[in-house]
């Protein structure tokens, strides 16, 4: 029993290890799932095109970001205010929810001045 649940736990790792490959290629992989409703259906009989899939998927990993972020802000905004109010003692978590909503602000900072560089590149492109 203890080889067959030492096998479980070394199979679950590997899975999750190879999850964390993906992730790391393309950190955006789960939030760019786009349905299986989505996904080749007709709707008002007219079918889905790989470009519009394309862009749902996009848009949909694009607000998938902005809402993390947001939400940090929130909380760590709340965290702040409870401490200022006294009704929290908690500093060091607000700290920390503080230093975290700056960190992912910056990252994405960081992606939309790569993404505004490389749309610059491609206009700039010879046709």
């Amino acid at each position: 029993m203890d080889k067959i649940s030492a096998m479980q736990i070394q199979q679950e790792l590997i899975d999750k290890m190879h999850n964390q490959q993906q992730i790391a290629t393309n950190p955006f992989s789960n939030q760019t799932m786009v349905s299986t409703a989505v996904k080749g259906v007709i709707h008002d009989n007219t079918q889905v095109n790989p470009a519009s899939q394309s862009a749902l998927q996009f848009s949909h990993a694009l607000k998938g970001v902005l809402d993390t972020v947001d939400k940090y802000q929130a909380h760590a905004s709340d965290k702040i205010t409870a401490v200022e109010l006294g009704k929290s003692d908690d500093l060091l978590g607000a700290t920390v929810a503080s230093q975290k909503a700056q960190l992912s602000f910056n990252a994405l900072m960081q992606v939309r001045n790569k993404m505004v560089s490389n749309f610059q590149d491609i206009i700039k492109m010879p046709i």
